[in-house]
């Protein structure tokens, strides 16, 4: 018998009726359409979308992104800095000399939510109409306002500014979200015998302006100089007026010194004089005193002091001056016992200040003051003859 097969029905029948080329062709179809699907966004960009040549909303960050194969395309557009060049512009100036701007720079920037409207009014490329053909305008424009010296020399520093603010100016009215950072503006290119006339002029112009500078060098030399000379004869003058101010200021004070010695010497004259006078008087005063107080004296002072006194004084020698009695006989009464006896006190009072009188006098006074105590004693031995006078009288 001969051996039995196997028959395959079904789907698996179906796999096996494909042939491996065919199969082939197919997974590289798929691979394919997987790689038209995925794509990369760059860093510094956004991808924007276009589907059956229409801009889709759809914006993506840098990174791997899907896609619809063969409907779907992909364009990046640079959000972060970037610098477009403008080459050979040619313009003619106001006086009809023609120049050329080999390149001008412009730094600029598209806000990232400004991107996808920016993109949808002028495309992707956006620049070509804001950029290159704006500065060709603006260039134009300038230069056919402003004759060759503006542009070429008087004028040329501010080309780059204004170039800015103006292409700014129209970008924010029409197209928000476009930023000009700077614009660089090379120096223009000009006919060959114009060129030379400036070189000459300008070598001239800088040989003017060297021969100023030096003598303006000389000048503010001079000047120096002559305010150095200026500020030390100020100081001279300064100098010599303060000396003869602190010479007059030294004789005034020794003026005002001499004056005031010259016054101290009269006061001091003056006190001498009169501490003089003064121990002259009581010189005097003391000489007079020790020739007056003699026992006489002492007992007429006696007798008046009776006169003088209080009630509630030594009443008994009041009663002395105040009696009409006349006593006689070789005895008397005891008050006059009395009486002579208060005399003897007094006479030894009045030595005493004497004796402090001639010590206030000086060294004379203290010679006189023993006479003076002489004379006390002779008071003592006399001081009663006339007592005894007076009792020979009265016996």
């Amino acid at each position: 018998m001969p051996p039995a097969t196997a028959v395959a029905t079904g789907p698996a029948r179906g796999f096996r009726s494909i042939s491996p080329s065919f199969f082939y062709i197919w997974l590289c179809g798929v691979a394919f359409l997987i790689k038209l699907a995925l794509h990369v966004v760059p860093e510094g960009h956004v991808g924007l979308y276009y589907r059956a040549g229409r801009l889709m909303r759809r914006v993506t960050n840098p990174g791997l992104h899907m896609r619809v194969p063969l409907l779907d395309h992909f364009a990046p557009i640079q959000v972060t800095l970037q610098t477009d060049k403008v080459e050979n512009i040619v313009c003619g100036t106001k006086s009809g000399v023609p120049i050329r701007f080999e390149k001008i720079e412009v730094v600029n920037r598209l806000r990232v939510d400004a991107a996808h409207a920016v993109v949808k009014e002028f495309g992707v490329d956006y620049d070509q109409t804001w950029i290159f053909d704006k500065i060709h305008h603006e260039i134009n424009q300038f230069c056919s306002s402003h004759t060759l010296q503006e542009v070429y020399i008087d004028m040329f520093d501010q080309v780059d500014d204004r170039i800015r603010e103006t292409l700014q100016l129209d970008i924010d009215t029409f197209s928000p979200g476009l930023e000009i950072i700077s614009v660089r503006v090379t120096k223009p290119k000009i006919p060959d015998a114009i060129a030379a006339n400036y070189i000459n002029t300008e070598t001239q112009v800088e040989r003017t302006k060297a021969l100023v500078a030096t003598e303006r060098a000389k000048v503010e030399k001079r000047e120096a100089e002559t305010e150095a000379a200026r500020a030390v004869a100020e100081a001279e003058k300064h100098a010599t007026t303060s000396r003869i101010v602190q010479e007059q200021l030294l004789a005034e004070r020794r003026a005002h010194q001499e004056q005031e010695t010259i016054t101290n010497e009269v006061y001091l004259a003056k006190q001498r004089a009169l501490a003089d006078a003064e121990a002259y008087r009581l010189e005097r005063e003391a000489e007079a005193n020790a020739s007056r107080l003699t026992p006489a004296f002492l007992e007429y002072a006696f007798i008046q002091a009776g006169l003088t006194c209080t009630r509630t004084e030594d009443r008994g020698a009041r009663a002395v001056t105040t009696n009409s009695k006349i006593y006689f006989g070789d005895k008397l009464p005891s008050m006059f016992v009395e009486q002579r006896l208060m005399h003897d006190q007094m006479a030894s009072a009045a030595t005493a200040a004497r004796g402090e009188a001639f010590a206030g006098a000086g060294d004379v006074g203290g010679g006189r003051r023993g006479g003076g105590g002489g004379g006390s004693g002779g008071e003592g031995a006399g001081g009663r003859a006339p007592l005894g006078e007076r009792d020979d009288t009265l016996s």
